[in-house]
């Protein structure tokens, strides 16, 4: 049974600790610098990126994480825990993580009321099709060479603003960032891929 964190300084972070549990996983809730000892690894929930820079910023949570997933750490960021992973990020005051080599840019789908769902492919979870919940969703506007995309936005869907194949899950070693919301379903894919990475099931690129 792995020992998994999730920062839980605001946003969805109840909604992780529930699917964690679900799978017989220990769960702890992360607020200071002491709560990440002895975790195996970490799960940044979706919520609002700014306030999350406000507060990991106020708690000197930044250089503490940063040292973690630099010596390894797997970590695991859906929306606004994307943003936070991501190394550039258009129009942010706080620094990032800069766990992952994406460009971001910040609510680019639009606001709540733009919030959709829709099926998607990740072939990594199997041929059944996942359900992505987007909720003033970050857009990946680029990804480096040592990112591999899981997953993207179907051809033939209409999305305002946003392309189709637009990536929408990424992983790079031990870092797996969504802009969608996997928390929000009853789907535990994502949630036992997370768990595979952390045990070192799923080989890092």
């Amino acid at each position: 049974m792995a020992r998994i964190g999730v920062l839980a300084l605001q946003g969805d972070f109840l909604e992780h600790e529930v699917a964690l549990r679900h799978l017989g996983q220990e769960v702890v809730q992360v607020r200071t610098v002491a709560h990440l000892d002895g975790i195996d690894g970490l799960i940044i929930p979706g919520g609002e990126s700014t306030t999350f820079g406000r507060l990991m910023s106020d708690l000197g949570l930044y250089r503490a994480l940063a040292d973690m997933i630099a010596a390894g750490l797997p970590v695991w960021g859906t929306c606004a825990g994307l943003i936070l992973l991501a190394r550039h990020v258009l129009d942010l005051s706080y620094p990032t993580l800069a766990a992952l080599d994406i460009v971001v840019d910040r609510n680019a789908y639009g606001r709540q009321v733009d919030s959709f769902e829709m099926d998607v492919q990740v072939p990594v979870l199997g041929p059944e099709p996942f359900r992505a919940i987007f909720i003033r969703a970050p857009v990946i506007q680029a990804v480096g060479e040592g990112v591999e995309v899981l997953a993207r936005l179907p051809q033939g869907e209409d999305v305002p603003r946003v392309g189709a194949g637009t990536p929408i899950a990424v992983c790079q070693g031990r870092v797996l960032g969504t802009t969608f919301h996997p928390e929000l379903t009853q789907d535990l894919r994502f949630h036992r891929h997370f768990l595979e990475l952390v045990a070192g099931r799923v080989a890092p690129i």
